[in-house]
């Protein structure tokens, strides 16, 4: 497996993120092009309606499934790192980070994780700072 850093850490699900979106989209170009022919033809409008409803309701689970799940994965991000800061100090973390600093500093190495935490709470930086000062990056293969 590659050695995960700033520049490669990234990760998409070809098959979520392209393919089936693709299809979302043609089928809801599909369905508005046989909502306008049923229109026109004054036939089948019961049908095209609902085909294109869903076709749109389909558009929206794909974004809320995607949100769902980002946000327990937020929720988990946020506990473990809590629970290490807090082995690693005996305090829990900053109430003033906010989830994305959190996210960005689970890559940190324990050696520099506390002090990045502490200056991502005094001088605010944003998450993809926090990332790029990172020395030690510690991978996280398992997110989705």
């Amino acid at each position: 497996m590659q050695t995960q850093n700033y520049k490669n850490h990234g990760r998409y699900v070809p098959m979520y993120s392209f393919v089936l979106l693709t299809l979302i989209l043609v089928i809801l170009g599909g369905s508005v092009w046989n909502f306008y022919r049923a229109y026109d033809h004054h036939s089948g409008r019961l049908s095209a309606a609902l085909i294109f409803a869903l076709a749109l309701a389909t558009i929206f689970f794909w974004i809320y499934a995607r949100q769902f799940a980002l946000k327990a994965q937020d929720r988990a991000i946020r506990a473990e790192e809590n629970f290490r800061h807090f082995v690693l100090t005996g305090k829990p973390l900053d109430s003033r980070l906010r989830m994305g600093q959190i996210i960005a500093l689970r890559f940190a190495d324990d050696a520099e994780f506390v002090s990045l935490a502490q200056k991502a709470a005094d001088e605010n930086i944003k998450g993809f700072e926090i990332k790029k000062e990172i020395q030690n990056w510690r991978a996280d293969h398992h997110r989705v």
